[in-house]
């Protein structure tokens, strides 16, 4: 009898065990149990899945950091995921993108250059028409003019604007009492001022060959101004530097300031990085450079970086005073992507005002936008400021190298020499004029 209660008692705390366990393994049970009992039940996670865009794109640094700033308020806002492909810079980058298109194998979107290396990748064959898109109404025509073809466009702008102009310090300005001039009268005539008060008035870094180039680029747009059909002509073979005056200029500016002695002793042994310095501390005054300098300048000498101003290279007329424009990068679709419509809509997301916002929050403009409505900010460069004012008045050309395809590979030698008296301004036109044919004949430009 005992023995018999003994077993029931026994029986009876297993029962009770095993329907505790049970019920203990009830409440930790994973969803998924509950929803195989209800099919209909929902798990609290947005199951959506995203879209992936690819994007190539060379590695340009904060720009690179803004961009993926913007994939991600995209991704959000519009569930489409950026993968990014990051491509070599120069001529290597300039490679690979051919290679893509021709295999087939380019990104849904491309960022690239505008401008005369847009039309050596076949903008019409490769890439979608953005030429009806409402938003294009908001992009300047002067950048449009540098990402069309037969009279469509093909991108939307990336960043800033960065023009060749006169960088100048306006510590010593003031010091000196002098205005920004308008003519390259008063321009030189404010070397000579310089000059007599002990300072370098034209800083010199031949050392690195290509700043040698800016005096005869940053004058396009005084060309553009007097001879307006000058990149038509250039690119079919009808105009030269060497025979039309207003082109012949800027090799005679370089040279009227090297034998006016203007530009620092040891000028061909002055590296780039070393005319940054002598501009920040003020013992060199003028410096003609691309703008983009400013961010240089900004990351190695802060304090520094708003004692410098811009002003546009000068003319021979004060009616002529603009600047001349190196138009930013630009993305385009790719006509082959798999994902042209996700693309289309993420193109849509980045100029929007929105988009813009969130990319020109994370870098310093080297120049104004390109996008109405895009505003610089209030800590913007004082430098970028001074150049607001002449896009405000439309006193801009884009570079030549936006508009034509012809430019010699050998410039800045050319330029060397003739800033350092080695060659004649005439003689380094002549010799730019014949530079330029092989590369018009490997590009089989007709009248060439």
């Amino acid at each position: 009898m005992r023995k018999t209660r003994s077993k029931l008692i026994s029986t009876a705390c297993i029962l009770l065990i095993i329907t505790l366990l049970a019920a203990c393994g009830g409440n930790n049970a994973p969803a998924t149990t509950n929803n195989a009992a209800d099919p209909g039940a929902q798990t609290p996670t947005n199951t959506a899945e995203k879209t992936k865009v690819t994007l190539m794109v060379g590695n340009t640094g904060t720009a690179l950091e803004a961009l993926r700033h913007v994939a991600a308020e995209a991704e959000d806002k519009l569930n489409i995921t950026i993968e990014f492909d990051i491509k070599p810079d120069g001529t290597e980058g300039d490679n690979l993108v051919k290679t893509r298109l021709a295999t087939g194998d380019m990104a849904d979107l491309l960022v690239y250059n505008s401008g005369s290396l847009l039309q050596a990748i076949n903008p019409e064959q490769n890439f979608v028409d953005l030429t009806n898109e409402p938003y294009m109404a908001t992009v300047m025509d002067s950048f449009k003019s540098t990402v069309s073809a037969n009279g469509k466009v093909f991108g939307v702008p990336f960043g800033s604007s960065n023009a060749g102009a006169i960088l100048y310090n306006k510590k010593v300005y003031a010091e000196l009492g002098l205005s920004v001039p308008k003519t390259w009268a008063e321009f030189m005539a404010n070397n000579e001022k310089i000059h007599a008060a002990g300072k370098t008035a034209v800083i010199g870094t031949y050392k690195d060959t290509w700043t040698s180039q800016l005096f005869v680029l940053a004058d396009f747009y005084n060309v553009h101004s007097q001879v307006p059909a000058f990149a038509e002509d250039y690119t079919a073979n009808k105009a030269k530097y060497a025979t039309t005056p207003a082109a012949l200029r800027g090799f005679e500016k370089i040279e009227e300031v090297f034998k006016a002695g203007f530009m620092n002793k040891d000028f061909l042994a002055t590296t780039y990085d070393v005319g940054l310095k002598m501009l920040a501390e003020g013992t060199g005054v003028h410096y003609p450079m691309l703008t983009s300098a400013l961010d240089a300048i900004n990351q190695n000498y802060p304090e520094q970086v708003n004692d410098i101003g811009v002003f546009a290279q000068p003319s021979d007329s004060a009616d002529r005073n603009g600047l001349t424009v190196w138009m930013p990068s630009a993305i385009y679709i790719n006509k082959e992507g798999k994902n042209v419509e996700a693309a289309k809509r993420w193109v849509e997301y980045f100029v929007s005002p929105e988009g813009q916002e969130v990319l020109t929050s994370k870098f310093n403009a080297a120049g104004p936008y390109v996008i109405e409505g895009v505003e610089l900010p209030d800590d913007a460069y004082e430098g970028v400021k001074e150049m607001q004012v002449y896009f405000d008045e439309g006193r801009t050309a884009p570079a030549l190298e936006f508009l034509s395809p012809v430019k010699g590979p050998n410039l800045e030698n050319i330029t060397v020499a003739v800033g350092s008296g080695i060659s004649s301004a005439m003689e380094g036109a002549e010799n730019y004029d014949k530079d330029v044919e092989k590369q018009a004949h490997q590009l089989n430009l007709p009248g060439w």
